[in-house]
């Protein structure tokens, strides 16, 4: 029987839909299959968060046609400031260090990034959304896979992707074991106005409970209620950041739960008064931070793509990132492959796509940890340490030169797309 599509992907999330696109852009037949409605994704009461787009993440959204769509609401990244607690010493990123004159990367709602990514889904012909739908199971051959879908539907192809998120119910039925524990964390998000404008700076401030990330965000023009009469007055320039606070997962849902003034208390107890005043606007929402690395990337005719394969602290604003670049390696792999003439789903194709993935994703789950960890208390040997550490790391700037380009994605072997180069 000959095949439904080539190509399926369970899950609708940012990096479902960008490897959808990317594979159906290269003329791939793709169907992409998602238990929630789509359309509903895009509402501002879905997903309050706002994500950090690395260069290199940038320059893949670019090649499959998206970033037209984002770069308007896309703010640039031009400095970094790193603090701990009330020291005075810090670490400071600027992208003016760098010989390229380019921004150390993006902050955009992901609401912004979920619509882009939609539209363009929707005007690939050979990319089919199916939803709500979820995947029942998939049964592997050595020729191609069948999947069945919730209504009892089945889908003949030749190779399935695992986009389904951290709990993804395709990993477990493939039997991939994984590697987790839970933080005693969670992360607050809400978004911010502020009196004076954050000239795209970002700032990782790092608290006993966790790390307080203030992330810069385009100006609105028309500013929505939260603040008082006399607090919009001074607010009324429309200046916005993304709060990610990460606090002690025994506070944080009282913290959350206090009204509009209280809350707004606490958050400036934390914020300081770089920015002039400051009033939260819009939902708060929760997350509960986790660690979680799949024992491996790959089973038969099926592939782990980002949170199904590996969920990190948001310590370094990493997390988008490490799934973007899973999309650009597992979407070079595949492509290639088929212009060869071979079997998308064999083995060497996903081990190849293994190779070049897990091992960055490793070393970055343990990067981040070990951050988490190190900054998170108030043993003070061990904050005398730390805050030297930053300090002679801000002294050396080939050091610094060279973590800034790390964490832009611009380093090591980078499959095309991560280059800004067409499949």
């Amino acid at each position: 029987m000959a095949d439904d599509a080539e190509l399926l992907i369970a899950g609708g999330g940012l990096n479902g839909l960008a490897l959808g696109i990317a594979c159906a852009g290269a003329g791939l037949e793709t169907i992409l299959v998602d238990r929630q409605d789509l359309g509903e994704t895009v509402a501002e009461t879905f997903d309050g968060r706002a994500s950090a787009i690395a260069y290199g993440s940038k320059l893949v959204l670019e090649a499959i046609g998206v970033w037209h769509g984002i770069a308007a609401e896309a703010e640039p990244i031009r400095e970094i400031r790193v603090a701990d607690d009330d020291s005075p010493l810090f670490l400071h990123y600027d992208h003016r260090d760098l010989a390229a004159d380019t921004p150390l990367g993006y902050i955009v709602e992901n609401r912004v990034l979920r619509r882009a990514l939609l539209a363009r889904a929707r005007a690939l012909p050979a990319l089919t959304l199916t939803h709500p739908r979820a995947v029942a199971s998939v049964e592997a051959t050595t020729t191609g896979a069948v999947a069945t879908l919730g209504d009892g539907s089945t889908r003949r192809i030749r190779l399935v992707v695992a986009a389904d998120g951290k709990n993804s119910p395709l990993r477990r039925a493939a039997r991939i074991d994984t590697v987790e524990w839970a933080y005693p964390q969670i992360g607050i998000v809400t978004t911010v106005r502020h009196q004076r404008p954050h000239a795209g700076i970002a700032i990782e401030h790092f608290l006993p409970a966790g790390p307080f990330a203030i992330l810069p965000m385009t100006t609105d023009p028309a500013p929505r209620g939260g603040a008082s009469n006399e607090a919009q007055a001074q607010l009324a320039p429309g200046h916005r950041s993304s709060l990610v606070w990460t606090e002690a997962a025994s506070l944080a849902p009282r913290l959350v739960a206090l009204p509009d003034a209280e809350f707004s208390a606490e958050l400036r107890a934390r914020f300081g008064d770089f920015l002039g005043a400051v009033e939260p606007v819009g939902p708060r929402f929760t997350y509960p931070l986790s660690l979680m690395q799949a024992e491996t990337y790959i089973a038969p005719r099926i592939a782990l793509i980002g949170e199904a394969a590996h969920v990190i602290h948001p310590i370094a604003g990493q997390g988008l990132n490490v799934g973007i670049r899973d999309v650009a390696a597992l979407a070079e792999a595949i492509v290639d492959a088929r212009r060869l003439g071979l079997d998308i789903g064999g083995d060497s194709v996903l081990e190849r796509y293994q190779r070049w993935r897990r091992l960055d994703a490793i070393i970055l789950a343990g990067v981040t940890d070990g951050l988490n960890r190190l900054f998170s208390n108030t043993i003070a040997p061990l904050k005398f340490a730390r805050d030297l550490g930053l300090a002679a790391v801000n002294r050396m700037p080939p050091v610094k030169r060279l973590l800034m380009q790390h964490a832009m994605g611009v380093l090591g072997d980078r499959p095309r797309l991560a280059r800004g180069e067409a499949l």
